[in-house]
């Protein structure tokens, strides 16, 4: 993998506590081949709207935090966007990070499937993956994408036993059939690799967002599923023997 030491970055929080284990440092990177149709980051979308920094510069602001996350189990979570855009640059961010004794967790949609570099695998502690759908047609018509690309990046990390968190957002009539998630729940059991599940409501958080963008947010209309069906679907995951939260 060609060292990359400098990426496009769209903000930083230095504290975040939903992106991975402990108390995190998040670094959002612009950039992102999806449209999915819940986004709340619409603003990272291309690249260039992110600005340029060293992966340097972002390992040493990391690391003024490390004290406090070794306490908590914490580390740095790199998201989007679409991480695995610059996943050279992530590479490089994770590599420093790992030699200051941080944890390293990435957030992907796993849109490239097995188009990831050992170089970046073996630096990433934790992979979290979103999966919009388990339903090939839901999938497209959430993201613009292919469901079969993220369900080979999932097999690929089963293949290098890596550790994986799964998340799916529970969105009314559009992603909630519950067939779908008691299939999901099945290829997940089967690769050996999910620690926990994550079932996520879905949100209107980015729609102020896209409308400030032009953008045409078609989900102006659904309302969050209830508390019920959230339990529901996370009981279909439990059943398989995952953890799910």
């Amino acid at each position: 993998m060609k060292e990359q030491k400098e990426g496009y970055v769209h903000s930083v929080e230095t504290a975040g506590t939903v992106d991975g284990p402990g108390l995190r440092f998040v670094v959002f990177l612009t950039g992102c081949p999806l449209r999915c149709l819940y986004c709340h980051n619409p603003d990272t979308r291309h690249m260039k709207d992110g600005k340029l920094r060293k992966a340097s510069e972002l390992v040493a602001e990391a690391s003024c935090y490390a004290d406090f996350m070794h306490k908590t189990g914490g580390g740095i979570t790199i998201s989007g966007g679409e991480p695995l855009m610059q996943q050279d640059f992530v590479a490089e961010i994770f590599k420093g990070c790992k030699a200051a004794g941080l944890h390293t967790t990435l957030d992907t949609s796993g849109c490239f499937g097995k188009n990831v570099g050992d170089e970046l695998l073996d630096v990433t502690d934790l992979f979290l993956l979103d999966i919009k759908s388990f339903d090939v047609a839901t999938y497209q018509k959430v993201t613009s994408g292919r469901l079969d690309q993220t369900l080979d990046f999932a097999r690929l990390l089963a293949e290098k036993g890596k550790k994986m968190w799964v998340r799916c957002v529970v969105v009314p009539d559009l992603t909630d059939d519950p067939k779908v998630f008691e299939a999901l729940a099945d290829f997940l059991a089967e690769l050996g690799n999910v620690e926990r599940v994550e079932v996520l409501p879905f949100h209107k958080m980015g729609e102020e967002k896209w409308k400030a963008l032009g953008y045409d947010y078609k989900l102006a209309n659904t309302q969050p599923p209830s508390p019920e069906q959230i339990d529901s679907v996370r009981g279909i995951f439990k059943k398989r023997g995952l953890d799910a939260v």
